[in-house]
Parts: structure tokens; C-alpha cells; sequence
């Protein structure tokens, strides 16, 4: 990035309170700033959260760099991709199951009739058993919902869902877990049957509202931005294949799909800004009543998976290469450069938002700094 497009890191709160250690705390602070003045990822935001709020704030960069830059604020909202499936998604679908109006072991057929597997259940679903392709671009010749269902289950005529046979034995087989957005595509709109409301309101009711979380939201501005709505927001990619044609993804989902399902999915569409998903992280560490402890321990236990993919509840477990953390770990990404990171018997939660695919992706070394940046937080807090 050229000298004119650096933007200062903002660090707070670390070395200033005792929680974290100073020395690392720097080590950290140095990192960030690095990143920085190589101009990768364009935009970053991190928050250490622990039961009594925000521990460490850290931002800056440029949510846009093309043609006019946009400085990164506190405010900056960013699309968080596939952190829709355990903000939205499982939350939702675990206050439905609190409230008694579903279980996890329900039929996705129950909800979903046309749904093809009789055996496939809500909780294959969540735990990536469902048999379920990872992807497939609906976007490049459907549109809207019915089309898109329609082909998700001809998807799903194919699949053939795991045994999770009892609870001791749904770890012993790697190949039972195969990420999948369809799964939490037709999660979603299972929640819309069960909750009768669409699942951008449903969030909002639910989740955000109670939890204070004012801009954590599917579509979050208007069809028309002015340029100071477009600024809040971290852009995408430039020219990529989530689209028909080349051109700028900035103030809309980057999922393909998503897209063509008007910006509301199960699986990606919601954008939120770093003090909403450090107050939704807090929630996991502290449960305040929208999730119980009962949820929280169900969400955060073993469901199916070896090696480096385990799953739970959505949430993936066990991090590989982010740091050395104390007890069992929930964590997980976001197709954009966004992560989050819980881990309660250490009490602390991070949340990382970059905007790593912009203006174009480079995702090892996505991957390299979101390790490193997690490795220096597990340091200074531990």
C-alpha cells in the first residue's frame, strides 16, 4: 500500500489494565501496525472481550482502497460471510429449541416438506453430517427463493446423511462431517416455518434487540447509499466470481447466493460492526438469558468430527496453529477474512474482522494472519 494510504492502528486498553501482559500486549500492537503498513488485509478490527466487557480495542486501515479510500472507524461494519451460521442461525435455532417449538432431532421434513431425506434431521444439519455438497453457484442462473430451494433439495436427493448413532459414538468418523452452506440455507428457512417470520426479522426479535446489538443486520443500508452510509462499510471484491459480471461488491452480501436470495440467508447476508460481535461473544461467556448455560454447554459439546474438523453445534471446536488456549475452544470463520474466537473457561473471546478478500483474495495469507493475530492474543491473555 502506498505511504498515502497507510492509516494509524487505534490500540486501547491492554496495557492499561492488568488483564493482559504488557509485553505481549506490544508485541501484538507492533504486529497489527505492521499489517498495516503492508496494506494487507486492507481493514481490520479486533476486540478481547472477557465477563466484564471489552479488554482490548484495536482498528484501522481502509474499508475501501478503491478510488477514494475510506478510513476504518469504530463504526465500520463488515460482511461477516459465514459467521451468519452461528450468529444468526444457531442462536436462533437454539432460542426456537429452548422455547419448545422444535428440537434438534426434529425432521428437516417437519419443517421443510419437500425436503427429499426422510432421515435427515435438524441436527445433521447443524453438525455438517447431512451428506450435503460445500457449494454449488445457484446465483449464476437462479433467482430468488423457490428456484434456489427447488435446487437445493434436487442437491439433496443425492445426499446421504450420517448415522450419529448415540452421543458417545458421533465423534468416531472424520468423513461423517462435509462443510456445507445448503445445510444452513435450508436451516434458515426452516427457522422461518418454525418462527413464522422471515429470518432478518426473526434475528432482529430474537437476538439483536435483546441483546443490544443495534447494527447487526442482513441489508444493513438502503438500496441507494450516500457516500457516508457506503463508507461504514468494509468493501468485498473486486471483479470475483460471486457475481455475472465484474465490478465492486461494497455495501451488498459477496456470497453469490445470498445474493440472489436478496441478501437473507442461513448461511451468509448478516454484516455487524466490531461492538456488536463483542457483545455477542460476551453473551457466550456470560449467558444472559437470550442462550442458557444449557444451550451454551449443548452448542459448545462434541457432535461429529476428528482431527482438525470437530464439530459442535455449528461452532467448530478445537482450533489448529491460533495459540495455546485453557479448556475447550468454539471458534469459527467467515469466508471474507472475519473470525470469531470463545473460550470460557479462560474468559476471553476475540473477535477479528478484516476484509481480506479486498480488492482481491489472497486467502493463505488470510489464513496466515488471522493464526498469528490469535496466537499473539492467547499470549497476552493467557
Amino acid at each position: 500500500m502506498s505511504a498515502q494510504l497507510q492509516a494509524e492502528l487505534y490500540f486501547e486498553g491492554a496495557c492499561l489494565n492488568g488483564r493482559a501482559r504488557s509485553a505481549a500486549a506490544q508485541q501484538l500492537r507492533d504486529y497489527l501496525t505492521s499489517l498495516l503498513m503492508d496494506g494487507f488485509p486492507p481493514s481490520l478490527s479486533l476486540a478481547v472481550v472477557d465477563p466484564d466487557g471489552v479488554q482490548l480495542e484495536a482498528f484501522g486501515g481502509y474499508a475501501c482502497v478503491i478510488g477514494a479510500p475510506a478510513p476504518t472507524t469504530a463504526e465500520t461494519s463488515y460482511d461477516v460471510a459465514s459467521l451468519t451460521k452461528v450468529v444468526c442461525t444457531v442462536t436462533l435455532l437454539l432460542v426456537a429449541h429452548q422455547q419448545g417449538l422444535l428440537t434438534l432431532d426434529d425432521p428437516v421434513a417437519r419443517w421443510l416438506p419437500e425436503y427429499p431425506q426422510e432421515r435427515t434431521t435438524l441436527r445433521h444439519l447443524l453438525t455438517h453430517t447431512a451428506g450435503l455438497v460445500d457449494h454449488k453457484p445457484f446465483y449464476a442462473t437462479l433467482r430468488g427463493r423457490a428456484p434456489i430451494e427447488a435446487a437445493v433439495y434436487a442437491e439433496a436427493g443425492r445426499a446421504t446423511p450420517a448415522g450419529l448413532p448415540s452421543p458417545a459414538d458421533r465423534a468416531t468418523a472424520a468423513d461423517r462431517v462435509r462443510y456445507s452452506d445448503l445445510g444452513y440455507m435450508l436451516l434458515g428457512w426452516a427457522l422461518e416455518a418454525c418462527l413464522g417470520r422471515p429470518l432478518d426479522e426473526a434475528f432482529v426479535a430474537l437476538v439483536a434487540a435483546p441483546l443490544g446489538l443495534p447494527r447487526a443486520r442482513f441489508r444493513p443500508v438502503p438500496a441507494h447509499l450516500t457516500a457516508e452510509e457506503l463508507g461504514r462499510i468494509a468493501a468485498t471484491e473486486l471483479d470475483g466470481d460471486q457475481r455475472l459480471g465484474p465490478g465492486l461488491v461494497w455495501g451488498e452480501v459477496h456470497d453469490g447466493n445470498a445474493y440472489a436470495l436478496g441478501g437473507v440467508a442461513g448461511h451468509a447476508g448478516l454484516f455487524a460492526p466490531l461492538a456488536d460481535l463483542a457483545r455477542f461473544v460476551r453473551l457466550l461467556l456470560i449467558p444472559d438469558g437470550v442462550l442458557s448455560a444449557e444451550s451454551i454447554t449443548l452448542m459448545s459439546s462434541r457432535q461429529a468430527g476428528v482431527g482438525e474438523d470437530v464439530r459442535g453445534l455449528g461452532w467448530r471446536l478445537e482450533p489448529q496453529g491460533w495459540g495455546t488456549w485453557l479448556g475447550p475452544v468454539i471458534w469459527h470463520t467467515g469466508f471474507t477474512g472475519t473470525s470469531l474466537l470463545v473460550a470460557p473457561e479462560q474468559g476471553v473471546a476475540v473477535v477479528l474482522l478484516t476484509n481480506a478478500v479486498h480488492p482481491h483474495r489472497r486467502l493463505d495469507d488470510q489464513a496466515t494472519v488471522r493464526a498469528r493475530v490469535h496466537q499473539l492474543v492467547a499470549e497476552a491473555f493467557s
